[in-house]
C-alpha cells in the first residue's frame, strides 16, 4: 500500500490538511504547537492510486528533548514513505529545516510536492506553480480551497512510482499451472494466507494462469495428477526440506520468501549474505529482524527454527539479537550477520533503507527463505528461475 507522509514544522496547517485530505478529524487540530506528537496514520481511497496510507508526523522544527524525539519519529516515518508532501506557508520562503527535508526527499528520491497554506490570508487562490522545479500548489484549509487540486497531483506523482516488476507472473504464461505449497500450522494466521501468498495468487490470476493452492501433504497427489502440466512449484521456506524431496528436479521449484526478496529488491545481496555463514566465527552476533509484530509460537521461525538450523548447520554456537516491526537498530557495527523476514509488511523503502544500512557498514544481509534454501543445499535450485 503506498504511504503518504505530510511533513513540514509546527504549526503550519499539516493536521489540518490532513483532515481535509481524508475528510476525517483524524488528527488533533490546535493552535498551539507542537499538538501532534506521535504519526497518525489513516488507510483511505485515493484515486486513481486505490487504498494508500496517510500519515501526519509532528513537526520538524520542535525542541527540547521530547522534541528530538519527535524529529527522530519524522524521520523514521521518512523510510517508509513512497510520496512526501512538505507544507507550508504561502508568502514566505522556505526556512532551513524546510530545506533540510527536501533534501531527504531528494537524496532518499522521494516524489515530493509543496502544498503553501493559509493563501487565504493573502486573499489569493488557489494555484500550480513550481519552486526550484518542484510543483507548488497554494491551498487553504480553512476555506477548503486547492484540497482537490492537490489530491490529484498527489495521484500523479504517486503513479510514477508504480512498480514495474511482478511477483512472479513474469516467469509464467497463460494458462500455466503454478503450485502453491502452503501449509497451514500452529504459525499459519488464523483464517487467512500471508502476503506473499495472497500476492502470489493474484499476480498468477491477472496473467490468466491457474493456482493451484496446497498443503506439503497433497503435493505428491497433486503433482502425480498434473505432472508435465506444471510450470512452478512454489514453497513456504520452512518446508523446503520436504517438498525438495517431492518435486522432480526438472520441475522449477522457488519459495515465496525468495520471490519477496527480489521483487523488494535485494536478491542478489541477499545471496551473497547467505553464503557468508560458512566464515562467521564461534560466538558471532547476529541480528533476526522482522518487519511485523506477532505472538510467538513456541517453534516460532526466528526465534526458534533458524537459530536451531544455523547450529546444526554450522556446529558453532552464536549470540542473538531480535527486532520487530519499525524496531531496527541505528547502529549495526557490532552484528556479524542479518537475517530478515520476507519484509512483505514493510514498504520497498523500509527495506531498501535496512539492506543500506547494513552494506554501509559492512554487515552481511540476507532473509529466512534464501539463508533456509542455502543451508539446505538447494539455494542454486531455487535461484535457477531468474537466470534463465
Amino acid at each position: 500500500m503506498i504511504q503518504i507522509g505530510f511533513f513540514g514544522l509546527r504549526n503550519v496547517g499539516k493536521s489540518s490538511l490532513v483532515n481535509r485530505i481524508t475528510n476525517q478529524d483524524m488528527s488533533v487540530v490546535s493552535p498551539v504547537k507542537g499538538t501532534t506528537t506521535d504519526p497518525v496514520k489513516k488507510t483511505m481511497e485515493l484515486l486513481p492510486l486505490g487504498p494508500v496510507t496517510i500519515i501526519d508526523t509532528p513537526g520538524f522544527d520542535d525542541e527540547g528533548e521530547l522534541g528530538e524525539k519527535r524529529i527522530i519519529t519524522t524521520q523514521r516515518v521518512l523510510r517508509n514513505c513512497d510520496v512526501a508532501i512538505l507544507v507550508t506557508e504561502a508568502g514566505r520562503e522556505l526556512n532551513t529545516k524546510e530545506q533540510e527535508l527536501i533534501a531527504i526527499f531528494q537524496e532518499r528520491e522521494i516524489p515530493y510536492l509543496i502544498a503553501l497554506n493559509k493563501v487565504d490570508l493573502f486573499n489569493s487562490k488557489s494555484a500550480i506553480t513550481e519552486i526550484n522545479g518542484v510543483m507548488s500548489i497554494s491551498i487553504s484549509t480553512k476555506e477548503n480551497t486547492g484540497i482537490e487540486e492537490l489530491k490529484k497531483a498527489i495521484g500523479k506523482i504517486a503513479s510514477r512510482k508504480e512498480k514495474t516488476i511482478h511477483f512472479v507472473s513474469d516467469f509464467i504464461q497463460e494458462k500455466e499451472i503454478v503450485v502453491l505449497v502452503t501449509p497451514i500450522d500452529g504459525s499459519a494466521p488464523k483464517g487467512r494466507l500471508i502476503l506473499p501468498q495472497q500476492l502470489a495468487i493474484r499476480d498468477i490470476l491477472d496473467k490468466h494462469a491457474i493456482p493451484v493452492v496446497l498443503q506439503v501433504e497433497e503435493l505428491e497427489e497433486a503433482l502425480d495428477i498434473l505432472k508435465e502440466k506444471i510450470k512452478l512449484v512454489i514453497t513456504d521456506s520452512q518446508v523446503f526440506h520436504k517438498v525438495k524431496n517431492i518435486v522432480p528436479e526438472t520441475t522449477p521449484l522457488t519459495s515465496f520468501s525468495i520471490l519477496m526478496a527480489r521483487y523488494k529488491g535485494f536478491l542478489d545481496v541477499a545471496i551473497e549474505g547467505a553464503q557468508k555463514i560458512n566464515q562467521l566465527p564461534e560466538g558471532a552476533k547476529i541480528l533476526i529482524a522482522e518487519g511485523c509484530t506477532h505472538h510467538k509460537q513456541c517453534e516460532d521461525i526466528g526465534t526458534v527454527k533458524i537459530p536451531k538450523w544455523l547450529k546444526e548447520y554450522t556446529k558453532k554456537d552464536f549470540h542473538y539479537q531480535w527486532t520487530n516491526g519499525i524496531g531496527f537498530p541505528s547502529y549495526l557495527e557490532n552484528y556479524d550477520l542479518i537475517i530478515h523476514c520476507g519484509g512483505c509488511m514493510l514498504n520497498d523503502n523500509e527495506i531498501q533503507f535496512r539492506m543500506q544500512e547494513a552494506q554501509e557498514k559492512h554487515v552481511p544481509f540476507t532473509n529466512y527463505g534464501i539463508i533456509i534454501s542455502y543451508m539446505q543445499g538447494i539455494l542454486e535450485r531455487s535461484i535457477r528461475i531468474f537466470l534463465q
